[in-house]
This record gives structure tokens, C-alpha cells and sequence, in this order.
């Protein structure tokens, strides 16, 4: 396969605007903006602004890279991280039926899963999962088979049970006592699923469907599982490997070829990453979440509740975590997001306060190698991006 720096190039593939007479003038600031993508070394770029003036959409280099073909409009795309913001409010549904309370210990539902190595259930709640407050350390850290070219190919079909993948966690000292500080961890999220099983008979998966997916109308977001199928349109996924794995120099990572990745089984990510959707579904929840659609006000206000978290800051400075969702400040003030990043796609995403606007950006990589000669971003590489969505675009 051709290097993606190599065959990449800086042109708009098309764009189409929904709901307004007047696209031109509305365009053109987002479209610059999706162009800069590429040269921070997105293959393809997909990005959906919903308004009360209608929807937006513009695209820009390519879903596949050697056929120089653009992002299908309506790309089903893997939405990583961003799954956790469906996963905490189908808690939180469970919560406001009084099945269980955020107050809980892990161990309660859980009896002896989380133990060892200075692990302890008791004293982890369950708001602490929600807010990567536990201490416990991310698994994904611990799965080289994630991070190395070699063993992605090796272990791209393997079947990771959620029990593994917490076990990879606590087999690790915690990271620092349960309530203490603040470490985004993908454990949390895994045990969170398990325990919504135990409270209701039913895969986190059925209930994130029947509670969250099929009332708001959702057809385009799917829950694969173990299928390593993405369905139809979608773009190619691509991800560069660091030749050095975990070992990599982040100030020079050394990345390997672009690889297709766009099939393989997600069960790794379990509730922590593995759902699929498109920009429009991803921009309808948001909005019906903040929007108090999903749900009710008591169980809303815990979910905002949020707390600092200096480790986003380099990416959202002063961003806050809630429980399944950030407040990131932008220069209207603020909005609420939840990005994922899984391998071969990028989510970011943004609604403002009211749940009248949001915006949803797809991009066909998460390993993202900048041109060179490209400006360095001062943040997250779609922050200019989101903040005009939200903030600029009338």
C-alpha cells in the first residue's frame, strides 16, 4: 500500500449543505477547515454541523487513498471513546430507575473481580468508573498487540472477553487511590458494562440498543460486538503503526506504512469503544442528551457534573470530565463532547450547552502524521474546527 503522505493530496472532494437557501457564505470557513485536516495528516475528513438553521456537511481528501475516492456522506465509522458517552447514560437510565446507584461499590455487583496487587473493589464506586476516578490502570496499555504492526496482524480477529481485559488491568498497581486524582482509563468503562449486565440479565449492548439507539431513531449505529465488519458505505481505515510500539519516542515516534485496518474484531474495546455510527446519528444523541432527552433532569445533572482534569489540558485546556462526557471551554464559553480514537478512525465532536448545535468530525485515521512544514496545533488538531462549528458558523 502507498504511504498516505505520499498519495494524500490537499483537495475538496465535494460538499453539500441541508435545510438552508444561503450554503455558500456558511461553507466556506468549515470547508478551510476540513482542508487543513489533511495536511495534519488525515487521509479523509467528514464533518456534519447541526443547526436550527438546518444541517451542514463537507468533506474533504480521501476514504481511499489509492482509488481516490472521497468519504461516502453517510460513512458508518467506528466511534471508539465515544461509545462511553451511550454506556454512562444507560447507566444513569439504571440509576434513575433506582436499580443501582452511583454510590455502589464495584465489588457489590462484581464480588472479587477487581482484587489484587493493591485493586480493591470495595472501595471503587461506581461513579468513579464513569469518571476515570478509580485509580485503576488502562488495559489498553498492557496489549502491545495494539500499538506494534506485527502483532496487530497477528491478533486483529481475537476475541477479547471483558473478564481479560480487566484482569490486564488489576494484574497492575492501581494508579493511585480510588477518589484521589484524575487518569482516563478504558477499565472503568469495561466494568461498567459488566455491571449493567449484572443489574439487568442483558448485554450492555441489547441495553444500550432498546434504552438509547432504537427510541432516538439511530438506524446507522450498530453495536458489532465481535464482527469485524464495518457496514456499507464506509471509507478505508487506515492506521500507522510506531515501529518501537509502547517503547516509542513520542517526540519521534517513527511511524511504519499506512495499513488497512478498516476489519477487525473490536471486542477489545467493549464498552469502553465498540460501537459503530455516522455523523448524523452521533450528532442526534449528543443533542438529545443535553437536549434531556435520554435522560431525567436528576440523573442529567450528575452526569455534568464534572471535575478538573490536567491530563486533557495539552489537548482542551481546562477541559472538565463528567461522567461519560467533557466541558471543553471555547470562545463562546463552552460545550460538551466526548472524541474516540480507536484504530483507523478519529471521532471529535461537540453541543452546546442548550443541545441546539453540535457538530461531529470522522476522520480516517487516528494515527495522524503531520506534512511536512505543516503548523503545529496549539490543542487538539480539530479544535479551530469545533470551535468554529459551534461558535462561528451562523
Amino acid at each position: 500500500m502507498k504511504r498516505l503522505c505520499a498519495t494524500v493530496m490537499v483537495a475538496v472532494l465535494g460538499l453539500t449543505t441541508a435545510g438552508t437557501a444561503h450554503a455558500g457564505h456558511r461553507t466556506d470557513t468549515l470547508q478551510r477547515h476540513a482542508d487543513a485536516l489533511l495536511d495534519q495528516g488525515a487521509p479523509g475528513v467528514l464533518v456534519e454541523v447541526d443547526t436550527p438553521r438546518g444541517d451542514v456537511r463537507v468533506r474533504s481528501g480521501y476514504g481511499d487513498v489509492d482509488r481516490r475516492t472521497p468519504v461516502p456522506w453517510r460513512a458508518k465509522f467506528r466511534i471508539g471513546s465515544y461509545t462511553k458517552t451511550f454506556v454512562a447514560a444507560t447507566v444513569l437510565q439504571l440509576v434513575g430507575e433506582g436499580r443501582l446507584s452511583l454510590e455502589d461499590s464495584v465489588e457489590r455487583w462484581l464480588p472479587g473481580v477487581v482484587a489484587g496487587n493493591g485493586n480493591d473493589g470495595r472501595r471503587i464506586t461506581v461513579r468513579q468508573l464513569l469518571q476515570h476516578t478509580s485509580g485503576l490502570t488502562n488495559y489498553v496499555g498492557r496489549m502491545p498487540e495494539l500499538f506494534l504492526e506485527s502483532e496487530f496482524e497477528d491478533n486483529r480477529f481475537r476475541t477479547y472477553r471483558p473478564e481479560q481485559l480487566v484482569a490486564l488491568a488489576v494484574a497492575s498497581r492501581p494508579d493511585f487511590p480510588p477518589g484521589e486524582r484524575w487518569n482516563y482509563s478504558n477499565t472503568g468503562y469495561v466494568l461498567a458494562g459488566m455491571i449493567v449486565e449484572r443489574v439487568t440479565g442483558n448485554t450492555w449492548q441489547h441495553e444500550v440498543r432498546t434504552r438509547i439507539v432504537e427510541p432516538l431513531g439511530l438506524r446507522d449505529t450498530f453495536l458489532p460486538g465481535t464482527s469485524p465488519f464495518l457496514p456499507r458505505p464506509h471509507a478505508t481505515a487506515y492506521e500507522r503503526f510506531p515501529e518501537k510500539g509502547l517503547e516509542a519516542d513520542p517526540d519521534d515516534p517513527r511511524w511504519g506504512r499506512a495499513v488497512d485496518v478498516t476489519r477487525y474484531n473490536p471486542s477489545w474495546g467493549g464498552a469502553a469503544g465498540d460501537m459503530i455510527s455516522t455523523t448524523e446519528d452521533a450528532n442526534e444523541f449528543l443533542k438529545a442528551l443535553i437536549g434531556g432527552e435520554v435522560l431525567r433532569p436528576a440523573q442529567l445533572a450528575e452526569m455534568t457534573k464534572t471535575v478538573r482534569t490536567p491530563g486533557l489540558d495539552p489537548a482542551w485546556p481546562g477541559a472538565e470530565y463528567g461522567l461519560g462526557i467533557m466541558w471543553i471551554p471555547n470562545s463562546c464559553g463552552g460545550h460538551w463532547s466526548h472524541g474516540g480514537d480507536i484504530p483507523g478512525f478519529k471521532t471529535r465532536n461537540g453541543v452546546t450547552a442548550d443541545g441546539e448545535r453540535s457538530v461531529v468530525v470522522s476522520i480516517n485515521t487516528d494515527s495522524m502524521v503531520a506534512r511536512p512544514g505543516a503548523p503545529k496545533p496549539a490543542g487538539d488538531v480539530t479544535s479551530p474546527l469545533i470551535d468554529h462549528a459551534l461558535c462561528g458558523l451562523k
